[in-house]
């Protein structure tokens, strides 16, 4: 979730081809000036060299993002053959030498003569964009990859690799270096009759990526979801690097244990996970949920097993039917009151976790990205299956029934009081003149994309920040103690809360429905906290609130972590900083044992000369960006609930999971 940003914001650096072949434009090549553009300086990029030159047009990034990302395009083809009922195990291998196995017993790609090319179907899924059996030709009728480029796009990007195919009691095998065919599709061998799949095995090249060590972390959050989503699926994932690992997911109950799974650190209402399944209009919808006593709501969709962040008709669908069902029961059961409103949707989502999946046959998507789904047909199916089958579940079930119905008017009770709240610190603002909060110390800025806020610890930190800060664009603003937890906190106790109001009214985009990004203050959010224990329940506090209430914040990178160094070392006059024990122990090395060596213990005992040039001053300061990936959303959901909750058993179990990756423990 956080990413490094080294020193300066001159030094933030982002890999960009464009810009590199604009600058690269410019230059004189070949004799030619800017002035002579003929026809001998177009090129032709043919087959997979387009892939090799714009590899992040295909894949995202050439970042560790991107080279997990072609891990999840092979295994991806994998599950398609199981969506389309021929594949019942995967399994992906990190092999000693980080080259990735993926093996399936799906059908085997097709080795005979794909007539149109004249060549192997085989060479032509790993050599030819866009070619595949997802475009309507009857080899797949639900698919997740639907572009016909993943294959080959992998194989472009990889220094080299190799396919063999099981099938018809034969082995058929094609090796490719950088994309380019090395030999003709050849038997190599027999095996039984009753063994058949397809086997790949590649080295990301490191001449495209950045990165080229797999993180056996993130495969694993990757395929324990496809595992939930694709129910029977077993999916083993293999690490056979120096730290072992061999892990298998496979859920008969499928999106049910999703629920489950994701519920386990919160404390259920009621123990049935609601389960609902059906197909209308040729559409396969399956919805899991059930609400525990936390307060915010954690609802994820997919379709054909790709996650879609922002939602879309498939989630409408799910909103409508849930709200419509609940308060028909509280209607017809006198749970609600004559002259009572109806309950929002928000009223009743709260608390709940719910999976939302459909299978479509040619889903529309919204944008050049999977991350909406516009399929109109799936807004009526997901609708009408979840309002006939909750109405039924309600009834047959009026104790939890009616569990769900007290929550949603409790919640309704703290939302009425939250806008009462929300509206007071609306007023004064109006009377206030610029409402900002009194112990904020702003800029003289205006331009919020050169401003920045330091959000520091108390009046202790805020005076040395005020005395080295550049009042031209940082502002600086303290808390007082720590800030309210709101993951066990309802919405009216967070309005109530001052520092949160505080926050809210400096950062000016405001929370939740009120949420607009295009009104925020300050392009760069920094916590700044002591390097201690209680610093950082400070900033966990802090992303707490901030990815609950703002997550867009984080998604568009506007939050960041200050880094305080933990030691001074002081030899000859001379003063070194060290920001952990690692840093500590080398300078020691350099300078001498001898050296004079302090840790600070905190912000506010820094000189102002010290905290400037080590935290403050963009020139020589180290920032941590926070980032998130919306494809283990869920995993980081779970992660801020275990922590954050009030469910000490699960806290209990990540701690001991976790405590060998700990650095530089406050002891």
């Amino acid at each position: 979730m956080i990413g490094r940003v080294d020193m300066s914001d001159d030094m933030i650096r982002e890999n960009n081809d464009n810009l590199e072949d604009i600058e690269r434009s410019f230059e004189v090549n070949n004799g030619h000036n800017s002035d002579d553009y003929d026809a001998s300086q177009i090129q032709i990029l043919e087959g997979l060299e387009a892939v090799r030159k714009r590899p992040g047009m295909y894949i995202g990034s050439t970042n560790a993002s991107g080279l997990h990302h072609c891990v999840y395009e092979i295994v991806d083809n994998s599950v398609d053959e199981a969506l389309a009922g021929f594949c019942k195990n995967i399994e992906i291998r990190i092999n000693a030498d980080n080259t990735i196995t993926v093996m399936d017993d799906g059908r085997g790609i097709p080795v005979d003569i794909q007539k149109k090319a004249g060549k192997s179907a085989l060479e032509v899924v790993y050599t030819v964009l866009h070619a595949g059996g997802k475009f309507g030709g009857g080899g797949y009728k639900v698919s997740g990859g639907l572009h016909g480029v993943g294959a080959s796009v992998v194989n472009a990007l990889s220094e080299w690799l190799e396919v063999k195919v099981y099938k018809n009691g034969k082995i058929y095998m094609q090796r490719y270096n950088r994309g380019k065919v090395m030999c003709p599709v050849t038997e190599i061998g027999t095996c039984s009759s009753e063994r058949h799949g397809t086997c790949v095995t590649f080295k990301p090249d490191p001449e495209i990526f950045e990165v080229t060590e797999f993180d056996y972390k993130t495969l694993k959050i990757r395929f324990r979801e496809t595992a939930f989503l694709t129910k029977g699926l077993s999916i083993r994932l293999i690490d056979d690097r120096e730290i072992k690992h061999d892990k298998t997911f496979c859920y008969e109950g499928g999106i049910k244990e999703f629920v489950e799974y994701l519920n386990n650190a919160s404390s259920p209402l009621y123990d049935k996970v609601i389960y609902c399944e059906g197909i209308r209009q040729n559409i396969f919808v399956e919805v899991a949920m059930q609400h525990t006593d936390a307060y915010t709501e954690n609802i994820y969709t997919f379709v054909n097993n790709i996650n879609t962040p922002e939602g879309g008709t498939h989630l409408t669908g799910f909103r409508n039917a849930l709200t419509k069902t609940v308060n028909d029961y509280c209607r017809s059961n006198k749970l609600l009151k004559d002259n009572d409103d109806n309950l929002s949707g928000e009223d009743i989502r709260e608390g709940l976790t719910a999976i939302i999946s459909v299978k479509i046959e040619d889903p529309q998507f919204e944008g050049q990205t999977k991350m909406k789904l516009g399929t109109s047909e799936a807004l009526s199916a997901v609708s009408q299956i979840v309002s006939e089958q909750l109405t039924y579940f309600l009834e047959q079930n009026p104790q939890i029934a009616k569990l769900m119905c007290d929550k949603s008017i409790l919640a309704q009770r703290a939302r009425a009081a939250a806008r009462k709240a929300r509206e007071i610190t609306r007023r004064k603002s109006v009377l206030e003149g610029a409402g900002l909060p009194g112990k904020l110390a702003d800029c003289t800025e205006k331009d919020p994309e050169k401003c920045e806020i330091f959000i520091v610890e108390g009046d202790s930190a805020l005076g040395p920040a005020k005395n080295c800060r550049d009042i031209r664009f940082q502002a600086v603003m303290p808390l007082r103690g720590k800030v309210l937890n709101v993951e066990k906190a309802r919405l009216d106790r967070i309005y109530a809360n001052k520092e949160i109001q505080g926050m809210i009214t400096a950062f000016g985009c405001g929370i939740h429905d009120d949420f607009d990004i295009s009104k925020l203050r300050y392009n760069k959010i920094i916590i700044m906290t002591d390097a201690d224990v209680d610093g950082a329940h400070i900033a966990t506090l802090m992303l707490t609130f901030l990815y609950r209430f703002m997550p867009e914040l984080i998604k568009q990178g506007h939050v960041y972590l200050a880094q305080p160094p933990l030691y001074y070392v002081r030899k000859n006059k001379k003063l070194y900083y060290a920001y952990n024990d690692q840093e500590r122990d080398m300078l020691l090395e350099k300078v001498g044992k001898d050296a004079d060596v302090q840790r600070f213990k905190g912000l506010g005992e820094m000189e102002d000369q010290e905290l400037s040039e080590t935290t403050m001053d963009p020139e020589t300061r180290t920032l941590l960006r926070v980032n998130m990936d919306e494809d283990s959303k869920s995993e980081l959901d779970l992660t801020f609930t275990t922590l954050m909750g009030d469910q000490v058993e699960p806290r209990k179990l990540f701690i001991e999971e976790n405590a060998k990756y700990v650095q530089n423990l406050d002891i």
